[in-house]
């Protein structure tokens, strides 16, 4: 992979693009007016453009750039602030002041709503074990404007980690968090999803397992939650129960902690 600026660029976000590189450990190439497809011809690679108000990352093998962006968080926001359901909330319970952690991170449109609802006085964090997905949607909370300002303030709260799910379970307390959730990429919902079509190449793929679960719990405080294809196995595997939706193409599961 390499980095380089838009085209139209300035020395600020030059060494901002520098910067980035060295942190990341990549060659930084000034663009020079070449195309993005020019320089992924030339170089053979991925390319990562800053621009100002974004990131892109242009994939050898995509035609379309991944960037950050709050997928369905901005209407389901909105939603919410009408009072209308959200079968998410519903699923994880969560309430002005809960405290929410999010094992399998991608684009966090889910923690974007939840850091919405646990508002000011909770806490919003999540683990994304691939570290440039990690490194775009960290710099894409911080600055991604929408047109909903409760949207906005709900991305700057969220803290998130490149960091393995297991291994950061392992590292938190008994009972410090109220949900932990899980949301594993399954491939019917990626072949069904333009939008995230692009996270196939970035995602680490990382199935649930025992220990996994067992290490939710003892760190959970009321829940487990699990979002997954409606035809999926794992519900019964790990012993969710499940709320079933017609017509959704996902259902949730969920551990009660009063009930292990």
């Amino acid at each position: 992979m390499i980095v380089t600026t838009v085209l139209r660029t300035e020395e600020k976000l030059t060494v901002e693009a520098l910067e980035i590189a060295e942190y990341l450990q990549l060659p930084f190439v000034k663009r020079r007016k070449k195309s993005v497809n020019m320089l992924k011809k030339e170089y053979g690679t991925d390319v990562l453009v800053i621009g100002k108000n974004r990131y892109e990352l242009f994939m050898h093998a995509q035609s379309e750039p991944f960037f950050f962006h709050p997928n369905s968080a901005v209407f389901r926001i909105k939603r919410i602030q009408k009072n209308e359901h959200d079968p998410f909330i519903e699923a994880t319970n969560l309430q002005n002041g809960s405290s929410f952690l999010d094992c399998t991170f991608g684009l966090g449109s889910d923690s974007i709503v939840a850091s919405f609802v646990v508002g000011e006085e909770g806490k919003v964090e999540g683990c994304e074990a691939s570290h440039m997905l990690s490194f775009l949607v960290k710099k894409g909370l911080k600055t991604w404007e929408t047109d909903c300002e409760a949207t906005n303030l709900a991305m700057e709260r969220i803290h998130i980690y490149h960091t393995d799910a297991l291994a950061e379970l392992k590292n938190r307390r008994e009972n410090s968090i109220d949900c932990v959730y899980f949301d594993p990429m399954f491939e019917e919902e990626i072949s069904s999803s333009a939008g995230i079509a692009p996270l196939r190449n970035l995602a680490v793929y990382q199935d649930l397992t025992e220990e996994m679960i067992k290490e939710a719990l003892r760190v959970a405080k009321k829940r487990v939650v699990l979002k997954d294809h409606f035809r999926s196995k794992r519900f019964e595997k790990f012993g969710f129960s499940v709320i079933k939706r017609k017509s959704a193409t996902f259902h949730y599961g969920i551990l009660l902690k009063e009930q292990i």
